[in-house]
């Protein structure tokens, strides 16, 4: 019988085995290998004296797997906290992968998480990825827009050109809408990717929505709050009062021009994976929005060395 690699049970079985003393011999034909199945084991993975402690045999197993050229498996604990981010924190293989290399050594790629979840047959790992595991680009064109129904409207080619995304205190805002008009607000700072939001309690009118903005920003008014950027809706028609009461200019972008303020589109789908359309809002409590809130502001992100948004955002207010 050739040699055969054994399993954590079986290593455990060794050990308990040799504890009372068992021969190889015994051990092989109990666990169904050879008996220098069990010599190999106990000359590779046991101690200097002949000793053989099961914990240390598996780790020693575990490293020299690891270090096999093309072999990819990883520790069962590692494969488990993985699946863990993915199913309670929603984070994507390439910020689990960035996080747990920068934050705390541990080597795992982002194809090999993809790998993962594409082996997951139960389907709950693709259930919580942002795309559900299916991808569609369109290319961006750019429809420049001159004038809307927004009285004094400024368009974004008027936003002054250190709001790149890298300085802080630039902020985007967009809403959330169900089929009966229902919506949340959602604003973020563009170089932390930071979030707030709230649940809206007379839909998209304008006034109420200007003063939500008010409300959520009133806290970091101030020198290090620069611009706000958001599309041509209507609800955002109240731009003039925001900008009275907070300082701040409120640029629009074009038309059909999404790309223009990526940063709170992207975070919007992130929100979706907890809020999907077709749910109606009005049954979403504050407390479930703070929730998912707080849940986005600390998955960690590559354009911030893996650190979060929460993290990155409250530097600048200490």
């Amino acid at each position: 019988m050739k040699y055969k690699h054994l399993t954590s049970e079986q290593r455990y079985y060794i050990y308990l085995e040799r504890q009372k003393g068992s021969t190889r011999k015994s051990i092989a034909e109990a666990i169904g290998v050879s008996e220098s199945t069990i010599s190999r084991e106990l000359r590779r993975n046991g101690g200097k004296n002949g000793s053989y402690n099961f914990m240390k045999a598996q780790e020693k197993a575990d490293e020299r797997s690891h270090r096999s050229p093309g072999n990819r498996s990883k520790p069962a604990s590692l494969v488990w906290r993985v699946k863990q981010l993915i199913m309670d924190e929603q984070w994507s293989p390439s910020q689990i992968s960035g996080y747990l290399h920068e934050k705390e050594g541990v080597q795992i790629s982002h194809e090999t998480i993809y790998k993962l979840i594409r082996n997951d047959g139960t389907g709950k790992l693709s259930e919580n990825c942002r795309h559900r595991m299916k991808y569609c680009k369109s290319a961006s064109r750019k429809h420049e827009t001159k004038a809307t129904n927004i009285k004094n409207r400024v368009s974004i080619h008027d936003r002054p050109a250190e709001a790149d995304g890298k300085r802080f205190g630039d902020w985007e805002m967009d809403l959330i809408v169900d089929k009966d008009q229902n919506g949340i607000l959602t604003m973020v700072e563009r170089s932390t990717n930071f979030l707030l939001m709230a649940k809206l309690k007379h839909g998209k009118m304008a006034m109420p929505v200007a003063m939500t903005v008010w409300r959520l920003l009133l806290p970091y008014k101030g020198e290090m709050m620069h611009t706000i950027t958001t599309d041509n809706g209507p609800e955002f028609a109240a731009h003039e009062w925001i900008t009275k009461q907070l300082g701040v200019p409120v640029y629009f972008t074009d038309s059909y021009s999404s790309w223009q303020k990526g940063a709170v589109e992207n975070t919007n789908k992130l929100i979706r994976q907890y809020i999907p359309k077709g749910m109606d809002i009005s049954t979403v409590s504050e407390k479930r929005i703070a929730s998912i809130q707080a849940k986005i502001n600390r998955r960690p992100r590559a354009k911030l060395n893996f650190n979060t948004p929460k993290e990155e955002f409250f530097k600048h207010y200490t």
